[in-house]
């Protein structure tokens, strides 16, 4: 299958004309026609109902083109990324986190790295579950994620990054949003968003509370989903502070508790480029400066 091919085909089930679609993609019919046929003997089945009327997708048709259109997207971008890679730099760094605001200083990391390594182009990729896995596949070069993921994992390095301790989420005019500390007994009566992939600290904190018998709880799905019911009054969550955006939506409020997250950058143990290992200190430099920042 090649991306004429593709191309071929999805123009023609825009077009369902062979040879409005054969004029549209600058080609003559009899040609037009002959990769479509071309394309429907390698994969085995038929894609398109011919008629004196035009074409007709067959249900197997609708379902492949679908596919095909997401490939073609998905291949465009690619070369797009290639184009842009290959013109402007000589390497590349990818960091995978869970949410943006997971390394809160890697834009000005990225800035700082960028005026001595400008040859080196960093890239994001967010996976909010699997990160680890991915990084594993060597899908990307570095990965944030809390020390406890990184136990017994081999071949990698494990990069100490900063603490962060377990905050409380409200909106800014719930009377909890005046204190600068909570503690379990200001969040009895009061409803608590629990689970949305919690990790283990967070989980031993909520499990406390419910435990109690004096507040209610609601399980939530996600943190996105347990924001959205925050922001709704529907209740109050717990949550690690290198989830905090610090854009103001949200009051957070130190919890005392012992429970904490001890947040790390993990690289290959066989990668030893320069430029990484510049990377990483620039970030360990910013959060290491950055003592009086909330985490």
């Amino acid at each position: 299958m090649t991306s004429k091919q593709i191309d071929y085909c999805i123009e023609l089930a825009r077009t369902l004309n062979f040879s409005r679609a054969a004029e549209n993609m600058f080609v003559s019919q009899p040609t037009f026609s002959y990769q479509i046929r071309l394309l429907e003997e390698e994969i085995g089945f038929t894609l398109f109902e011919r008629s004196g009327k035009g074409a007709v997708l067959t249900p197997a048709g609708t379902q492949f083109v679908g596919f095909l259109t997401n490939l073609r997207e998905e291949l465009k971008r690619a070369i797009e990324q290639g184009q842009n890679f290959s013109a402007q730099y000589k390497d590349s760094i990818s960091i995978n986190m869970m949410v943006r605001q997971a390394v809160y200083f890697l834009p000005e990391a990225m800035r700082q790295f960028a005026k001595s390594n400008p040859e080196v182009q960093i890239t994001t990729q967010f996976r909010y579950e699997n990160g680890m896995e991915a990084f594993l596949k060597n899908e990307s070069d570095v990965v944030f994620a809390l020390q406890e993921q990184t136990r017994q994992i081999p071949n990698i390095r494990v990069h100490e990054l900063f603490e962060s301790r377990i905050y409380l989420i409200t909106q800014p005019d719930d009377i909890l949003a005046e204190k600068n500390l909570i503690t379990e007994s200001d969040l009895f009566g009061r409803t608590l968003m629990v689970g949305g992939g919690s990790p283990p600290a967070l989980r031993a904190v909520q499990h406390r509370l419910i435990g109690t018998g004096k507040l209610e709880y609601f399980n939530s799905a996600d943190h996105d989903t347990t924001l959205t019911n925050v922001a709704a009054g529907k209740g109050i969550c717990l949550a690690p502070g290198f989830l905090n955006d610090h854009s103001g939506q949200f009051a957070w409020i130190p919890f005392d508790c012992s429970e904490s997250f001890s947040c790390v950058l993990c690289t290959h143990k066989n990668d030893n480029r320069a430029s990484l290992n510049e990377f990483i200190d620039i970030l360990k430099r910013l959060y290491r400066e950055a003592v009086a920042f909330p985490l």
